[in-house]
């Protein structure tokens, strides 16, 4: 298994002085969010601070928790992408899901919010990040985006392809089936549960393995789930977070979403990951 945190703040300057703290504390990954306008809330552009956090680093993996693309224009998206791919010498993930209708980056500014049409977006826009990626002239028609052959230069560092990992609406066949057809599952509990309880972890990992196609079983797919582990107690963080990998689970993202969440946040990092055997 490997550990990630999210850095519930929304500063440049400040997440990328914690990105490299948490490089040093051993963890693995460290994430954003992708919010435009949220009340009460600050807001940093999440390409601007993932950039920042990786000038200050040369590990862990980046991302945002979650990006939405339905909001975006894919030939911009899949630019931003593969420029932060680049910079960061091939260490973006992608875990993107339809967005929070809270976010007044949807209905205020006149963005679709209907749950299918931003499905379709997001759809759309990863196919057309993956295709424009490669460097290569690529095209699309589809039912929101249509272009002739494009070709952006350079290319990302990874290829095929930047990963992707999906939300998936347990148990929802429709998000579940999108999350088959990437890179991972960012694995959303339904309401009452949370996504770290390794039962329901177990009932996802058994969900893949029946539906997912024997042809892709070479490729590795993650399963990603979030929780709050205690700085002060290892012992107990571990063993939560074991439980976790013993389900199936292949990322444990550290992600305290609370005020007191980010007045914790330092010494979260300082104490480093849930370490499992």
């Amino acid at each position: 298994m490997r550990f990630g945190i999210v850095l519930p703040i929304s500063d440049a300057r400040g997440c990328a002085d914690l990105a490299a703290k948490a490089e040093l504390a051993g963890w693995d990954g460290v994430f954003t969010f992708d919010g435009l306008a949220i009340p009460g809330i600050n807001l940093d552009d999440p390409w601007i601070t993932l950039a920042a956090m990786a000038m200050r680093t040369s590990r862990v993996v980046l991302g945002a928790m979650v990006f939405v693309p339905a909001r975006r224009r894919p030939w911009l998206f899949a630019k931003e992408a593969i420029t932060l791919d680049r910079l960061s010498g091939g260490r973006l993930v992608l875990p993107v899901g339809l967005g929070a209708l809270d976010d007044q980056g949807f209905g205020t500014v006149g963005e679709p919010v209907a749950a299918r049409t931003r499905a379709e977006l997001l759809d759309e826009t990863l196919a057309i990040t993956e295709g424009l990626g490669r460097g290569e002239p690529f095209g699309f028609a589809g039912t929101h985006y249509r272009f002739a052959p494009l070709t952006l230069q350079p290319a990302a560092v990874q290829q095929p392809r930047i990963p992707v990992w999906t939300v998936g609406a347990w148990p929802h066949e429709k998000s579940l089936r999108r999350a088959l057809r990437w890179d991972g599952i960012v694995v959303q509990a339904p309401v009452g549960r949370q996504s770290s309880e390794p039962t329901l972890i177990a009932e996802v990992v058994a969900w893949i393995r029946e539906h997912r196609d024997p042809a892709d079983a070479a490729r590795a797919f993650e399963i990603v789930v979030d929780g709050i582990t205690p700085a002060d107690d290892p012992v107990a963080a571990a063993a939560k977070a074991q439980a976790a990998a013993d389900a199936g689970a292949t990322w444990w993202i550290e992600a305290n979403w609370s005020p007191e969440g980010a007045a914790r946040l330092e010494a979260r990092i300082a104490a480093g990951p849930p370490r499992t055997r």
